[in-house]
């Protein structure tokens, strides 16, 4: 589409967003944010299409003055906490799918790097793991009960314990963004190889389905949510690398703000995944089908609230 046909096709939303934000006219709040969302839409096509032009410096400076609007002078409700989760997180966050899927790329990659070092070496998995705890685990298996060790602390001890390390993991991956998003890709390299010789040393002692069925009852939230938590972290870390037309500065603010708010979203499913891991991962007695069962809906749980729902709510957007 020419730059010219575009800035026809949506000059009057513009102004009467403009007019709105500049002559403090009232407005849902709610309502605001989406025009907000829909407006810096709008500045990420201009951006791709029209660079150096002055509907792009229009844009950015209409951008701006939203988000101070927004989130400077905006009351909050009473329902704001369940209304982020529902309507505004997943809508905004349609914008990071592409972080979202390197972060996920790099963690697979180096998952089977993790795997393919621990088949050719035999050493490896005790360099990563530690040896106190492939010792344990060889006791066990011996013992005939590999997976003991979810049974060895209390259930709500391994809960809490669980939930704030992941937690801790989690603001790791995002605040070593600021490092240009190596900080983050060192974290999810460290995590990614852990888990990828972790899953080989069971398959080398042939119990690899059995221990797949036990730790992606909770691994599924919880390593889904840590590769969130990277996508933060290369926001916060591509903002200050790719400032496009911000000034440094306001870019790092705004992916600051960004990333947190990704990372605020993972909290609740961190506290699933421990729950999980310390309430639920312990019965490895359970029949196949439940485990089977717990791991593919907690995985279409993050693929739905990730993936599929900020899809389904900004094609709304769009129709509107």
């Amino acid at each position: 589409m020419r730059e010219a046909a575009f800035a026809k096709q949506n000059k009057d939303k513009w102004l009467k967003f403009e007019r709105v934000l500049r002559n403090n006219i009232q407005m849902n709040p709610d309502e605001l944010s989406t025009l907000y969302i829909e407006v810096t839409d709008h500045l990420s096509y201009a951006r791709t299409f029209y660079p150096n032009s002055n509907t792009l410096k229009y844009l950015n400076g209409l951008s701006i003055l939203a988000h101070q609007k927004i989130y400077k002078t905006k009351r909050e409700s009473r329902t704001r906490f369940i209304t982020f989760y529902t309507q505004e997180f997943p809508l905004f966050f349609s914008q990071y799918h592409k972080q979202l899927l390197i972060a996920l790329i790099v963690f697979l990659l180096f998952s089977v790097i993790g795997a393919y070092s621990a088949a050719t070496d035999g050493s490896f998995v005790r360099l990563i793991l530690g040896d106190g705890y492939v010792n344990m685990t060889l006791a066990n298996i011996d013992k005939g009960d590999p997976m003991a060790v979810y049974k060895e602390m209390g259930a709500l001890n391994m809960f809490l314990g669980i939930t704030i390390n992941n937690i801790k993991v989690a603001l790791y991956a995002f605040v070593y963004g600021l490092f240009l998003s190596l900080g983050t890709i060192y974290i999810i390299m460290r995590n990614a190889i852990m888990l990828g010789s972790f899953q080989y040393f069971f398959y080398e002692k042939g119990l690899l389905w059995e221990s797949a069925r036990t730790i992606w009852i909770h691994g599924t939230i919880e390593i889904s949510v840590i590769i969130i938590a990277a996508c933060a972290g290369l926001v916060l870390g591509n903002s200050i690398l790719f400032p496009g037309t911000y000034t440094r500065l306001q870019s790092f603010v705004r992916g600051a703000k960004d990333g947190l708010k990704i990372l605020l979203s993972t909290i609740p499913f961190f506290i699933i995944a421990g729950f999980l891991e310390g309430f639920v991962t312990r019965h490895t007695e359970m029949p196949d089908w439940l485990a089977i069962l717990i791991i593919a809906s907690s995985l279409f749980l993050i693929i739905y609230y990730y993936v599929l729902y900020p899809l389904k709510l900004k094609r709304k957007l769009q129709k509107t």
